[in-house]
């Protein structure tokens, strides 16, 4: 049988594309692979807000990120990219000891991020974070399936020529998959995969400026969609409008919930 990390290295190399969701806990794992998803990302937003702690500020460790995400894997059984921020530390050796725990721990796929955790700097500076990504990719190869981020438009730096700089020294540097949240429009996403042709492209649920069909960003040659801390936000949302409801003496408001039992048979039962 194939190993985890060549049956998610397989998904990328298909001619369509696929949707990978983000996953926060056991039961949301199992719940989206009785979905027919393939392939399942951690959140670092769901993980963190999950512990009542901030996201992107180290306050979640590597070493908790790294067991929550294989967490997933094990009660899922399907691959699992980790989420793991800036490989929680400033130099590539921190990158380096992230992308090595994350292979230990079965994972088949790794993100690193070009952020800083300080937000008075949020992004590192381009020779750093190829860098970065350079040692990352060198422990990864043939291992593990590294992406490679840069968060530019998610900290107002909607500077898509130094986007597609950096992704494109990402992927020199040995990055399988490039990733950058957040763009504009479907030009601006067709202009990244482009760049950086043939490597893989993640895709934040679509452009910021409106949704698109899967088949589009297919088209346009786009490898992977993820959906970050969305539906975490989704299920958040349906907590809120419960709670008021509740709130309001509708105690009705929370019968149409999932059983208890219909998540329970699909978790292991050792």
């Amino acid at each position: 049988m194939a190993s985890s990390y060549e049956r998610f290295r397989a998904l990328h190399e298909r001619s369509e594309a696929f949707v990978m969701p983000n996953a926060w806990d056991g039961a949301s794992a199992v719940l989206l692979g009785r979905a027919g998803f393939e392939a399942l990302g951690s959140t670092s937003l769901g993980l963190a807000f999950s512990l009542g702690r901030q996201d992107g500020r180290h306050a979640v460790s590597r070493e908790e990120a790294v067991a929550h995400a294989a967490l997933l894997s094990r009660v899922s059984g399907l691959p699992v990219n980790g989420d793991l921020e800036d490989g929680f530390g400033p130099e590539p050796d921190d990158c380096v000891a992230t992308v090595r725990a994350a292979i230990a721990a079965g994972l088949a796929g790794v993100g690193i991020e070009d952020t800083t955790a300080d937000p008075s700097r949020p992004i590192h500076d381009f020779d750093a974070a190829v860098a970065r990504i350079r040692a990352a990719a060198a422990a990864a190869r043939g291992r593990i399936v590294l992406t490679g981020r840069t968060d530019n438009f998610l900290h107002d730096r909607s500077d898509l020529d130094d986007t597609i700089r950096r992704l494109s020294a990402f992927a020199e540097a040995g990055a399988d998959v490039l990733y950058a949240p957040g763009l504009p429009s479907i030009d601006a996403i067709t202009a990244v995969v482009r760049a950086v042709a043939p490597k893989a492209v993640n895709v934040l649920i679509g452009p910021d400026d409106g949704a698109v069909a899967l088949a589009q960003l297919s088209a346009i040659g786009v490898r992977r969609i993820s959906v970050g801390g969305a539906l975490y936000r989704v299920a958040m949302t349906a907590l809120v409008k419960t709670a008021q409801a509740l709130r309001g003496g509708d105690l009705a408001s929370v019968e149409d919930a999932i059983g208890g039992s219909e998540i329970a048979v699909l978790l292991p039962q050792a």
